[in-house]
């Protein structure tokens, strides 16, 4: 418990670190804030992700390293925006719906392809490294023609990177390898004690990735989603998440596999099912998102009924209670259907409010 906690701190300083030092040293160069809010800040809110992923696939623990990236896209999504829309209704802006949640369901549906033969071997890791490189090589090039407005936001979410005392880059450049540092210390400590927790409670490693390391690491993405709703920044709070969902498939998942001693194996339980979950809330996000380009509050209270629903599946399957059974039943014949019958009326309702003649 120590160790998993003192890597849990060392994760979320050295994360804020990182981004905090990269951010200001990128717009201390002259790079656009707006840049950095969809580049550095989306992808190093992510860097637990990647320091955890890594180290457990170098060390062997495959359950932990992939485990850890399912769970955590799927807490972004159904924890993250479902209380950041809680405390306030979520505006979407239209290139996350046109762009970015397409490419985010696509990300996760080639993952699901490739773990489909039982494992990521390391060319189709290097293939997921090589889109993320595409990916934010494109976004850059349009950064260039957002609006003026979206570029204001993400200057005041930033400060311009000349206020404060780490205005000089040689103060920026200290906090982005001491971020660094912390992210590969805590790391090794939060994988080491997952390994002994999973071990101590008689539960897989996979169940562990899911749930304890994938919340923990996901703690940077919590608390920036959530000071970016309660700022008013609302765009920043659903761009984050659903920047670092892409960046821990194609990254963390690319890198991870690229660096493993051999192929990453992909647990039967995970084939059949948290994969398949993880594709079905990236699709979800779709109609959620063009309902109005907003996420209400209703919304957000099923995205967090969701999330309640699927942990206990996983409570429940790891102890072998006797429930489990029931409790399949129950969702699969009337909690998963009404979700389905739900979004297919928002999905209508938006298509019939957007033909001519009628406004969302």
């Amino acid at each position: 418990m120590l160790w998993f906690v003192l890597g849990l701190i060392a994760l979320v300083v050295g994360a804020e670190l990182l981004v905090r030092g990269a951010s200001k040293l990128a717009i201390s160069f002259g790079i656009s804030p707006l840049v950095v809010g969809l580049t550095v800040v989306a992808f190093g809110t992510s860097a637990p992700e990647l320091a955890v992923s890594v180290q457990s696939a170098w060390s062997g623990q495959v359950d932990i390293a992939l485990g850890n990236v399912v769970g955590s896209n799927l807490f972004n999504v159904l924890f993250i925006l479902g209380l950041s829309a809680l405390i306030v209704p979520l505006v979407v802006h239209q290139q996350i719906i046109r762009q970015e949640v397409p490419v985010m369901i696509g990300a996760s549906l080639l993952l699901w392809a490739m773990a489909a033969d039982g494992g990521i071997s390391r060319w189709e890791g290097m293939l997921l490294a090589s889109l993320i490189v595409a990916y934010t090589f494109v976004i850059i090039r349009q950064s260039r023609r957002e609006t003026a407005a979206i570029r204001a936001e993400y200057d005041e979410a930033f400060d311009g990177g000349t206020k404060g005392w780490d205005a000089h880059w040689g103060v920026q450049v200290l906090m982005l390898l001491a971020g660094l540092g912390l992210l590969v210390l805590g790391a090794n400590w939060l994988v080491e004690a997952a390994v002994a927790f999973a071990k101590y409670l008689g539960v897989s490693e996979l169940i562990i990735g899911l749930t304890i390391v994938a919340v923990g690491t996901s703690l940077p993405e919590v608390a920036t989603s959530i000071m970016a709703a309660l700022r008013g920044e609302r765009d920043i709070a659903v761009g984050n998440v659903v920047g670092s969902n892409i960046f821990n498939i194609l990254s963390v998942l690319g890198i991870s596999a690229s660096v493993a001693p051999g192929d990453l194996s992909v647990a039967p339980a995970m084939l059949a099912f948290d994969l398949p979950i993880m594709v079905a809330v990236a699709v979800v996000c779709l109609p959620v998102f063009f309902n109005g380009s907003c996420i209400r509050r209703w919304e957000g209270i099923l995205f967090l009924a969701l999330y309640v629903a699927y942990t206990l599946y996983l409570i429940l399957h790891a102890t072998g209670h006797d429930a489990l059974q029931g409790y399949s039943a129950v969702m699969g014949a009337f909690v998963l259907p009404l979700l389905a019958v739900t979004l297919v009326v928002l999905a209508v309702r938006h298509w019939r409010l957007a033909r001519p003649g009628k406004s969302i």
